[in-house]
């Protein structure tokens, strides 16, 4: 099951839930398992996912439950493809899905653009 489009800088858990097809507990439990799956927190102290922790938590989903790797295993294969699993986007884009790299990119300018604007304003 692939994520629903992304439109937003940040989302919460829920709504990540619902795009993932995965319960809010087991974005919590992987929280644990998986060091670079870190979401920020509001100042409410609500975990803000950003669309690259969402991009990693379809690449865990995708190891775990159609490839049937171990935690272990997942770990060590995200570990072993340069930590964040940039090398996993890459591999999965050449392979099927260039949309998924071009959305990642654009994230990434979406949010440099917000922080130019933010300090043009002051």
């Amino acid at each position: 099951m692939q994520a629903k489009p992304i439109k937003k800088l940040y989302y919460s858990i829920s709504e990540v839930a619902e795009m993932t097809g995965l319960k809010q507990y087991v974005l919590r439990y992987w929280e644990t398992e998986f060091e670079d799956l870190r979401p920020s927190k509001n100042r409410a102290g609500n975990r803000i996912y950003k669309k690259k922790d969402i991009q990693l938590i379809e690449q865990i989903k995708d190891l775990l439950y159609t490839k049937k790797y171990t935690i272990e295993g997942a770990r060590n294969h995200l570990r072993q493809l340069g930590g964040s699993g940039k090398s996993y986007i890459l591999e999965s884009a050449s392979n099927k899905n260039h949309k998924l790299l071009i959305d990642n990119i654009q994230s990434e300018l979406e949010e440099i653009l917000s922080i130019i604007n933010g300090k043009i304003k002051e």
